[in-house]
């Protein structure tokens, strides 16, 4: 924050003798929150689900070449279909085998191990409770989004696994003059074979249906985030979550992420197969409807303070509207600030909750097209509604929409933190020359 980015007081006038709200949030929440936001494990499932967004978008841009919204294009590219959709396959068809490996490999970094060798030993794992037994192939269902949690799971379990015995020298060494690539995959035999014959017993000795376990265990939260109250409650802890520091998105994707991603991968699949499509929260409707010009559709708070009285807050939102264009929107979250400020904190997490509403309910009325491409969170407002639609002109509309009605939220909270900010200043003035008369 410069020199003219002051606070709006979060405690008030004579608050001094009394607990503060804000100290009651850094003293007790935001520790817990912020050591959950930066835990191991949730970290390397975040780290392995955004190694993955570029094969999304891949997929995506293959997608929208073969099912273009131009009238005639379905028969100009009929021929053609089978050829366009082997690129979406090898992408969204194979998800869950990268993102097993991507979170086996950075675990393992964390904790210290062989990365590599976490991360193979994570999808050799993965792929071994794929096998059908009447045939012996893979089950391709499951080697895609539909397996994820199970990718997830596993990599964690493996690498887990794997530094126990580490710990405890449970493990073949060989000498230290062997080749690096040598030693270290005499080093991995031990827990490997134990994962191996553990996961043999219980997937094919005792027949348990590793993959549908799992799924039943997340069906709620699945369910639940395909639902207007279930995605609610999601934009209500982002926007809290950031609102006392914490970046919510971040903290919530490690959870989220493999949910929203099973979504765009259903929907994606239906469009091949001509059929509707079937969820409004897939991966992109919160990166890009709600959080319009960053979390909280800050892009408005400075599109409405552009030509504020007040030059603190004027010159924030000038240097900050570049970068909301693009989603980064630290400038002016940290800068006005809205973190721990009830002032701004107020019409933050409700434009979340409206355009959350809003979007959600335009789509469950098939009025906007729901989310069928996977853009960068970087790409700008309109545009990116534009292109995550599938290339519905009503989305880009609705997205105009959007901003300008979170600059009428936030509109006379702005107003009132400007006066006060401009009566504080006036104050201050009076106080070092009290000869002025106010």
């Amino acid at each position: 924050m410069g020199p003219e980015g002051g606070n709006v007081s979060f405690e008030g006038a004579g608050a001094g003798s009394q607990p503060s709200p804000g100290g009651f949030l850094n003293r007790r929440i935001v520790p817990a929150l912020t050591a959950l936001s930066d835990n191991t494990y949730m970290s390397a499932i975040r780290a392995g689900m955004v190694s993955v967004v570029p094969l999304t978008i891949i997929g995506g841009l293959f997608i929208i070449i073969a099912f273009l919204p131009v009238n005639g294009w379905d028969k100009i590219v009929e021929r053609y279909l089978p050829l366009l959709q082997v690129p979406v396959t090898a992408t969204f068809g194979l998800l869950g085998v990268f993102v097993c490996f991507a979170i086996g490999y950075d675990l393992g970094q964390r904790l210290k191990q062989e990365a590599i060798v976490s991360a193979s030993m994570s999808t050799l794992l993965f792929m071994l409770i794929q096998v059908q037994m009447k045939d012996q192939t893979l089950s391709m269902d499951a080697l895609g989004s539909k397996g994820l949690f199970t990718a997830i799971i596993i990599a964690l379990l493996t690498v887990r696994v794997q530094k126990f015995f580490t710990d405890h020298n449970v493990v073949i060494k060989l000498p230290k003059n062997v080749p690096a690539v040598v030693y270290e995959s005499f080093v991995s035999l031990t827990p490997m074979l134990f994962l191996v014959v553990t996961l043999w017993v219980i997937r094919f000795v005792l027949g348990v249906d590793i993959n549908a376990c799992i799924q039943k265990a997340f069906e709620p939260v699945v369910f639940a985030l395909n639902t207007l109250p279930g995605i609610l409650v999601y934009a209500f802890l982002v926007t809290l979550l950031w609102s006392v520091g914490i970046n919510g998105d971040n903290a919530m994707d490690a959870i989220v992420a493999p949910i929203f991603l099973q979504f765009l991968t259903a929907n994606v699949e239906a469009t091949a197969a001509g059929q509707p499509l079937p969820y409004v929260t897939a991966y992109g409707f919160f990166t890009t409807f709600v959080n319009v010009g960053g979390t909280g559709a800050t892009i408005a708070l400075a599109l409405v303070m552009l030509n504020s009285k007040e030059p603190g807050y004027r010159k924030v939102s000038r240097l900050s509207l570049p970068t909301q264009i693009f989603g980064i929107n630290e400038p002016i979250f940290f800068g006005f600030p809205i973190v721990l400020n009830p002032v701004f904190m107020v019409p933050y997490i409700l434009n979340a909750l409206l355009l959350t509403t809003g979007s959600f309910l335009l789509m469950q009325w098939g009025v906007i097209h729901r989310p069928l491409v996977n853009v960068p969170w970087t790409t700008p407002p309109i545009i990116g509604h534009y292109l995550v639609s599938g290339g519905d002109w009503k989305a880009a509309v609705w997205g105009v929409v959007s901003i300008f009605i979170a600059m009428a939220v936030y509109y006379p909270f702005a107003r009132a933190a400007e006066r006060q900010r401009l009566k504080a200043e006036a104050d201050s003035q009076a106080t070092i020359n009290p000869s002025v008369t106010i």
